[in-house]
């Protein structure tokens, strides 16, 4: 997992309410427990015709938002049934980060414990995001995952939410199971410091 600190980068504004999981990544792509190739299966069923052409109308399709690392959606992103294929279909399709005023709690989670940043702004500021990525494509903001902020161009930050330990494993590229491989010598010099008791049976004469 790619460490996440501080990145500028465009938008590609999304700015549709309760984009469930299943519009993300459909579910004929679940089989799959790789994470290659999913990118090309984000929003599917959107991104692409019945002959499976592009539809040149979807945002991912156009030209001027190719390359794009922050995917600002609408309200309630992510809802839906839990499949930890979104956030991989996400991150394949080059995003590090989804902005929107509001995640669904299973999407957020599984999206923090796989790299991709989920963003939570008031719902002004997620207007204004929305509007510059329309009117100007080119336009850029800066994340920075340590301060926790959104810089936008006029040089406005906007703080943004996220719990320590979750901050701790993006920040050093790492899940879960990678926090606890870190600990491996201060585990062992804790068994070390505590070994097993030895169990003793008691007999009743």
């Amino acid at each position: 997992m790619e460490p996440i600190k501080k990145f500028t980068g465009r938008m590609a504004p999304l700015p549709i309410n309760d984009i469930d999981t299943d519009q993300i990544i459909p579910a004929r792509f679940l089989k799959t427990t790789d994470k290659n190739g999913l990118g090309a299966a984000a929003f599917s069923d959107w991104r692409y015709n019945a002959d499976g052409s592009p539809n040149p109308d979807f945002v991912l399709n156009k030209p001027e938002y190719q390359g794009a690392s922050i995917l600002v959606g609408g309200n309630n992103f992510g809802c839906g049934s839990s499949r930890e294929h979104a956030p991989w279909a996400l991150t394949g399709a080059g995003f590090k980060a989804v902005i929107s005023t509001y995640f669904a709690d299973i999407f957020r989670n599984n999206a923090l414990k796989n790299g991709l940043l989920p963003v939570v702004v008031d719902p002004e500021t997620h207007q204004q995001l929305i509007s510059l990525a329309e009117e100007d494509p080119a336009t850029e903001i800066m994340v920075d995952l340590e301060s926790q902020t959104v810089t936008l161009p006029d040089g406005r930050a906007v703080t943004f939410p996220i719990d320590a330990f979750s901050k701790h494993c993006l920040l050093n590229g790492v899940d879960q199971l990678g926090y606890l491989l870190s600990l491996e010598d201060e585990i062992a010099a804790f068994e070390a410091a505590h070994p097993p008791r030895v169990q003793t049976t008691l007999t009743l004469g």
